[in-house]
């Protein structure tokens, strides 16, 4: 058997760290990591993991605290069903950090707005997103599962900077809602924008979580928490679709 083929799945394990063990093990020649249902807040100990191409952190706290190493091979990351919430300083670490990043998934975000986890969002407001993703990072081939087209491309190049996401701020009255998500197209020199003195309204869009599964090929000892979820496909992942809060 060859090593350097096998995928190192650490998945179920509640562990709140990436364990020591597990770089010292594995660190030198896995090329997959999966380290989807856990508990993990942070990603010290990934630096073991130099030569690292597929990383699944799908199911996790990581927030926008989130910091990667420099994986310069990596080409597919999921960071589905975490806490993140700022999108533009996750894009320019991952710009920073990833370049060869071709496939990045982040559904279940409050930073992605996607229908699939409210009836209050729509097609467009999910496009304005994927426009903002693609201006930051142009080198990506797929969009949470979605292909990336010719025409998001060239629509990214010429609209993605007036994309930008505004971090979305919970006041005292709203710490028992879920939060909000706001997007704001910035000033631009066309005579269309610059002749209103205020921008368009806010969308307000409400974000529910979602449950994702990830594929494990190959699960290291003491993984008994996780049996079954090796075999989980995504066409098996059940989403909650709550209703709206009226």
């Amino acid at each position: 058997m060859l090593t350097h083929h096998i995928p190192v799945s650490y998945i179920g394990q509640d562990c709140r760290e990436i364990p020591e063990h597990l770089g010292r093990d594995c660190g030198h020649f896995a090329k997959r990591l999966d380290l989807s249902f856990n508990l993990l807040r942070s990603l010290e100990g990934l630096s073991a993991f130099r030569s690292l191409e597929e990383l699944i952190l799908d199911n996790n706290q990581l927030g926008d605290d989130l910091v990667l190493p420099g994986l310069p091979s990596l080409h597919t990351l999921t960071l589905n069903k975490n806490r993140i919430t700022d999108l533009e300083y996750l894009l320019d670490h991952l710009a920073e950090v990833t370049p060869a990043l071709e496939y990045l998934s982040l559904l279940g975000n409050v930073a992605c707005p996607n229908e699939l986890v409210s009836l209050e969002k729509d097609e467009e407001d999910y496009k304005r997103y994927r426009c903002f993703v693609l201006y930051k990072l142009p080198n990506l081939k797929f969009l949470d599962a979605r292909k990336v087209t010719r025409q998001e491309r060239e629509e990214a190049l010429v609209r993605g900077a007036f994309m930008k996401v505004v971090k979305p701020k919970v006041s005292s009255e709203d710490t028992a809602s879920s939060p909000e998500h706001h997007y704001t197209p910035l000033p631009s020199a066309s005579r269309e924008l610059t002749s209103h003195r205020g921008l368009p309204a806010l969308l307000l869009l409400n974000l529910y979580s979602v449950s994702w599964g990830s594929v494990a090929m190959f699960t290291m000892g003491k993984t008994q928490k996780a049996t079954g979820l090796s075999e989980m496909t995504s066409s098996e992942a059940k989403f909650c679709i709550p209703s709206p809060i009226s």
